[in-house]
């Protein structure tokens, strides 16, 4: 019974999850046959604001379009549990609290130079992840 849920729950977020490296047309094979993973993975060439057309997965992220990750499915089941306005308070309270550890790492370890970077940096991989849908 628990491995029959477990299989129906992997096919539902196997069919819910999009992640762009692994689609059909971004695969090169290189000269040896080799895998195509790394090759997909790279960034791709960045393209301006008139190129950019909004997918399926995509919503509006602070003017910027966010994209749809491996945690976008479990965020849109929080908005849809929570609601917008309570899902909105509960992100803005984590993003407090882990930009405020952050700032104390950055103060323990002696590098409070690179704390708007760090957090930049955090704020570029919840975005990849897909917390910011």
């Amino acid at each position: 019974m628990a491995r029959r849920f477990l299989s129906i729950l992997l096919l539902i977020a196997i069919a819910t999850s999009a992640v762009s490296g692994f689609a059909a047309g971004t695969a090169k094979m290189s000269l040896t046959g080799g895998s195509s993973f790394v090759v997909s993975q790279r960034p791709q060439q960045q393209t301006t604001a008139s190129q950019q057309r909004t997918t399926r997965g995509d919503m509006q992220m602070g003017g910027k379009v966010a994209k749809f990750g491996i945690f976008s499915p479990a965020v849109y089941a929080a908005k849809f549990a929570l609601g917008s306005d309570k899902l909105n308070k509960l992100r803005g309270k984590g993003i407090s609290l882990h930009s405020q550890a952050i700032g104390d790492f950055c103060t323990w370890s002696g590098a409070y130079h690179l704390r708007t970077r760090l957090i930049k940096k955090a704020k570029t991989n919840g975005d990849i992840l897909g917390f910011l849908v």
